[in-house]
């Protein structure tokens, strides 16, 4: 591989972010310099944020060095993948470990993009404040200055397991059901901030019984234009009288008030109609970035969807996943049914893998979304709200005053699951691309953290977002190495043999996570 490597910053589209994490990367940067240099190599700059996929495409495009992103915030897959598709050069991610600034999480959703259009990419990331220190990362540095790529352990992945006539009796069933009528995802738009790996769209998704109706999100405004005010006061009541708590005015909050709440939920009732109008089994809703100057944000109505107890309710859940990532609404809605026939409560959460640590022995991720998680991780019972707050999302990202749906999930057993692209990769020029969907699979537990240990954590991230500590049943480096998004759908119980076999019969090729 050449001495020379080109370092960019992929960046988000909005200026704020950028701004704020400027100190950061241009820390890390230099740390990455110095790493570099320890090594023998001899790097330069691309001038600026990567902010737009255009920049990626006339700025990373001319590059044939091998390159190196640095992931220190959050940022769009496009503003790296757009500019480095259809090229071979050696490409890196390269990212810090923190929770304030999760530059993990941009590297992971970069990451699924990237594999999403088979465009060859390797991964590494350190905690250190010294990267050069870092035993662990200088090696894998050096491992791809010296090949072009990182190859990582698989000892904690499996793709065969047993699974018992009890569960795959309860997946056949399941899947005959889907069969009798293949499940409808409406699609509020289309999937978010340009993460491209959570899109499917028909070809991928009518194969494996399932099937998209996209509609506009101008309909949420137009719709919500005719939901009468008794309706949205009533809707107001209930939530209040289940127990949510509102903290109004709170952490300078003074535009967060009982009007904007009310905003939210004429929102949430205009999408209860229309997926009462399409007869939609699943709700993927994009929000962000089209309705952020228009329209308060969607986490409280998300967070309402994915609750039994919620207003106007036919006493189920109505699977939604923030964004419009089909990765997503996808396993979560083959988990609620998979729960449903095993007699478990059948609400399941979608999260960010946004930070962790070690605690006893075992090491635990912060999962951490500003959407769509259920009442029911906090509470433990379907028939009430008891456990939720409500805080202003952060004005820095959200401009337009409205309520997060937060709380503290509870301990317990888990499954989660993620479905990804995969997509082979094909000489310059070819036509073609054959794509195939895959499904990770695994199971492990929340946790109750001590309250200092929790604080910490919390704070360390978005404290007005809902958090789980969770066990996933696999290493951090596991995870970093080989997981497929920033996303994951967590469900309460144990339906881990269910799942794999449902997403088999389906037609997926499935990754058990976890030694089996």
């Amino acid at each position: 591989m050449g001495s020379r490597i080109a370092i960019f910053w992929p960046g988000d589209y909005r200026p704020t972010p950028n701004e704020q994490a400027l100190a950061s990367i241009t820390t890390a940067t230099a740390q990455l310099e110095k790493a570099l240099t320890k090594l023998g190599r001899q790097s330069y700059r691309v001038d600026g944020f990567l902010t737009k996929p255009h920049e990626a495409i006339e700025k990373l495009g001319p590059i044939d060095d091998p390159m190196v992103g640095v992931c220190v915030h959050w940022f769009y897959g496009p503003h790296t993948t757009d500019g480095v598709v259809g090229k071979d050069n050696p490409l890196l991610l390269a990212s810090n470990f923190s929770g304030t600034w999760p530059g993990l999480v941009g590297l992971l959703n970069t990451g699924a993009c990237l594999e999403s259009v088979g465009r060859p990419f390797s991964r590494a990331w350190t905690d250190a404040d010294d990267w050069t220190a870092d035993k662990a990362f200088m090696a894998k540095l050096d491992e791809w200055c010296s090949s072009g790529r990182v190859a990582y352990p698989e000892d904690e992945i499996s793709y065969a397991t047993g699974v018992s006539p009890e569960a795959a009796g309860i997946a056949r069933s399941v899947a005959d059901e889907i069969a009798r009528r293949r499940a409808l995802v409406l699609m509020l738009g289309d999937t978010s901030m340009g993460m491209i790996n959570g899109y499917f769209g028909p070809r991928l998704l009518n194969p494996i019984g399932f099937t998209e109706h996209k509609v506009d999100q101008a309909w949420i405004i137009a719709r919500g234009l005719k939901i009468t005010q008794k309706r949205i006061d009533d809707a107001y009541a209930f939530v209040k009288d289940k127990g949510v708590v509102f903290h109004y005015g709170e952490r300078g909050a003074d535009d967060f008030d009982a009007n904007a709440t009310k905003e939210q939920l004429r929102d949430y009732l205009a999408v209860l109609d229309m997926v009462d109008e399409f007869r939609a089994d699943c709700v993927g809703w994009q929000y962000q970035l089209g309705l952020l100057p228009l329209r308060p944000p969607s986490d409280f109505a998300e967070g309402l969807l994915n609750s039994v107890c919620r207003p106007e309710s036919n006493g189920d859940t109505i699977v939604d996943a923030t964004e419009g990532d089909q990765g997503n609404v996808v396993p979560m809605e083959m988990m609620k049914r998979l729960l449903k026939a095993k007699g478990l409560h059948h609400a399941v959460m979608f999260h960010d893998v946004r930070w962790g640590g070690e605690h006893e022995g075992r090491f635990l991720w912060v999962l951490l979304n500003s959407g769509s998680c259920g009442a029911y991780a906090f509470n433990h019972d379907p028939n009430t709200l008891t456990g939720v707050h409500s805080y202003r999302q952060p004005a820095g990202y959200f401009p337009v005053p409205g309520g997060t749906f937060t709380g503290e999930s509870l301990p317990g057993p888990i499954t989660w699951a993620r479905a990804y692209v995969r997509t082979s990769r094909q000489p310059r020029g070819s036509a073609r691309a054959d794509s195939e969907l895959w499904m990770d699979v695994g199971k492990g537990e929340a946790v109750e953290l001590p309250q200092r240990t929790r604080d910490a954590w919390w704070d360390g991230t978005t404290r007005e977002w809902p958090f789980m500590a969770a066990y996933l049943g696999i290493t951090r480096d596991t995870l970093m190495a080989h997981y497929l998004s920033n996303h994951i759908a967590v469900a309460y119980g144990d339906i881990f043999e269910e799942m794999v076999a449902l997403s088999q019969s389906l037609g997926f090729k499935v990754r058990m996570m976890g030694r089996q």
